[in-house]
């Protein structure tokens, strides 16, 4: 992975985030891939498991925030009012150096905090959740936002939930794909 960041095989491709209500363009969520020279583009599911076994996370994680700061930077620059999301790594959450990290990109990119959504998991939290929540408050007190990525697959109690400064709650799919057949997942949801 190192040789793919130095031989830029990583790309970040951006899925809309749509308002319901008004149907407009309000967002958009940073997905990162790696388009291998040999296998194509591979997605995250098939290279991140592996590289968080590894201190690889850490410069990829890197990567990520660096380009899609600019990127959200340069949306604002062209007058779109956009929020773009970043997914952290459970790995990152465990890492005193991130906010420093976080700091540093957005001084040079400029990037306003209120501009950018930094989702993480729930098992994210529970491995080590003092660490975590030290971390998330450091970054959350630059004015960053938060958000709980594929929640329900998880083990977090509500107690820990409650602790967070989140912005967004994103239902796990398995939850909403047969919301109008199950009344148990439309309750769930609703809720």
């Amino acid at each position: 992975l190192n040789q793919a960041i130095d031989r830029q095989e990583l790309e970040l491709y951006y899925q809309p985030k749509i308002s319901v209500q008004s149907g407009t363009l309000c967002g958009a969520e940073a997905l990162v891939r790696w388009n291998h020279p040999k296998h194509g583009l591979i997605p995250p599911d098939d290279f991140i498991p592996m590289v968080e076994r590894t201190r690889n996370i850490q410069a990829l994680s890197s990567w990520v925030l660096k380009n899609g700061f600019e990127q959200c930077a340069l949306w604002h620059r062209q007058g779109l009012d956009l929020k773009v999301s970043i997914n952290l790594s459970a790995k990152d959450l465990h890492n005193p150096e991130l906010p420093d990290l976080i700091a540093g990109i957005r001084g040079t990119t400029e990037v306003q905090p209120a501009w950018i959504i930094l989702e993480i998991t729930e098992s994210s939290i529970m491995n080590d959740p003092d660490m975590a929540l030290e971390i998330i408050n450091r970054i959350h007190q630059m004015g960053f936002q938060f958000s709980i990525d594929d929640y329900g697959t998880g083990y977090s109690s509500l107690s820990y939930l409650k602790k967070l400064p989140l912005t967004e709650l994103k239902i796990d799919r398995s939850f909403v794909a047969d919301i109008l057949q199950s009344d148990n997942d439309a309750v769930i949801v609703n809720a």
